[in-house]
């Protein structure tokens, strides 16, 4: 099947550059819902089957225009949200968005250990978002399906899943709101990474360079 990892459009939070991991989330900013418009037209040439979303607000907002292009529903699945900030939950200063993006950058590299407090931990995170990814493969077995999903999350699933990843190449990876992981395969036989899109799926003119997007360079060498 091939997969089309897509993140979310631009929230408030992401302008002040905030944590913000809790249900039912932020909606979009006018941008946010500028990008997911755009979504329908970047994807024109895709036969997409299915689309879901995670269980938070922002994503299921980003997937309705492309929902509605296609003719089909967005399922919520749960699995699909954001790596849970636990005690950064709402913050945006340097501290804390460095301990979130390291202990979650542990998780890529096999330490699962590592716990987010008040989190989750890395088996956890992975348990959830490849049963959710399970359920996906499972409906549309020789499929296009999108999941409209967040930065974090993708970045660390995509990291440790896809075969033949060079961490040290996947420490440049960004994906900007609503850019995309774009991927063939199953979650018996493995995962390729077909495209990786950091910038808006609209186009680069949609990116916010004035926001404090919390999407910093994610895996460090030498760890």
């Amino acid at each position: 099947m091939r997969l089309l990892l897509i993140r979310h459009g631009q929230t408030p939070s992401n302008v002040v550059g905030a944590l913000d991991t809790g249900r039912p989330g932020p909606g979009l900013t006018a941008l946010g819902q500028t990008q997911a418009e755009a979504i329908p037209g970047a994807l024109a040439e895709e036969a997409i089957d299915a689309i879901y979303a995670s269980p938070l607000v922002r994503t299921q907002l980003t997937a309705a225009p492309l929902a509605a292009a296609r003719g089909l529903d967005a399922e919520v699945l749960e699995g699909f949200e954001e790596i849970a900030a636990g005690r950064w939950e709402m913050r945006n200063d340097m501290e804390a968005v460095r301990a979130y993006m390291e202990t979650a950058s542990r998780w890529a590299v096999g330490d699962l250990d590592a716990m987010i407090e008040g989190g989750e931990s890395g088996h956890e995170f992975f348990a959830r978002y490849d049963n959710a990814i399970a359920k996906v493969a499972a409906a549309n077995p020789a499929a296009t399906a999108v999941v409209v999903s967040h930065g974090a999350a993708i970045r660390v699933w995509a990291a440790a899943r896809i075969a033949g990843v060079d961490l040290s190449e996947a420490a440049k990876w960004r994906i900007y709101n609503t850019g995309m992981c774009a991927l063939d395969g199953d979650p018996q036989n493995g995962w390729e990474l077909v495209r990786w899109v950091r910038e808006p799926l609209g186009g680069v003119e949609l990116e916010d360079a004035r926001a404090l997007d919390v999407d910093p360079p994610m895996l460090r060498s030498g760890r």
